[in-house]
C-alpha cells in the first residue's frame, strides 16, 4: 500500500508548544487530492504502568481537565523538545512517584489520532520499581498515589475507571504482558 502524500502545509493556528492547528493539502495514492485537510500537531508522551518490587501496581486517583469526575491514571508526561521517549518515562516516573523501576519494556508507540494526528503516545511497562527519593512533581491536579493489586487494577480496567484511552490502552497492554 502506499501512503498519502503531504503536498502544502499552512498553520492556521499556532497554540506554542500545546497545539498546532495545519491545513494541509493531501495527495492519496489513487492521484485524488484534498485540498482542506486539517491536521493537530500535539507534543509526544510517555505513559508508565508501574509494578513496584511487591507487585503493587502505582496508579493515581485524580481528576482531569477533559474528564467528568474522577479517574485513575498511570504515570506520564509530556516529552521535553528532542527529548528519548525511555528518559522521559523514567523521569517522569522519579519526579510524579519518587521511585525508580531497573525493568523497562516497551509496549509501543501509537498515533493518537490516525486522520488528524493529535501527538504520538509512547507506552512502557517498568517493573520491580522501589522508592528512591521525594516525589517533586508539578502537576496542576489533585493526585492522590494508590498502590493496588492486579486484581484491583484489572476490576479498574473493566469498568471503565481509567477515562482517558491511551491510559486504558497501556494497562491493557501491561496486563498482557504480565506474568499471572
Amino acid at each position: 500500500m502506499q501512503s498519502w502524500i503531504t503536498r502544502s502545509r499552512e498553520t492556521v493556528y499556532d497554540g506554542g508548544r500545546w497545539l498546532t492547528l495545519e491545513r494541509r493539502e493531501l495527495e492519496l495514492p489513487n492521484g485524488q487530492v484534498i485540498p482542506d485537510w486539517l491536521w493537530l500537531e500535539m507534543p509526544s508522551y510517555a505513559i508508565v504502568i508501574v509494578v513496584t518490587e511487591g507487585g503493587a501496581f502505582l496508579l493515581f486517583r485524580q481528576t482531569k481537565y477533559a474528564v467528568e469526575g474522577v479517574t485513575l491514571a498511570p504515570v506520564g508526561g509530556y516529552l521535553e523538545h528532542g527529548e528519548d521517549p525511555l528518559l522521559a518515562a523514567q523521569r517522569e516516573l522519579r519526579e510524579e512517584t519518587g521511585y525508580e523501576a531497573p525493568e523497562w519494556v516497551t509496549l509501543g508507540q501509537f498515533v493518537v489520532d490516525g486522520n488528524r494526528g493529535a501527538g504520538l503516545a509512547h507506552l512502557y511497562l517498568a517493573t520491580n520499581a522501589r522508592e528512591v527519593t521525594a516525589i517533586h512533581a508539578d502537576d496542576l491536579e489533585e493526585q492522590e498515589l494508590l498502590h493496588l493489586s492486579r486484581a484491583e487494577i484489572e476490576d479498574a480496567l473493566a469498568a471503565g475507571t481509567f477515562k482517558v484511552l491511551p491510559w486504558a490502552t497501556a494497562v491493557a497492554l501491561a496486563l498482557l504482558r504480565l506474568p499471572r
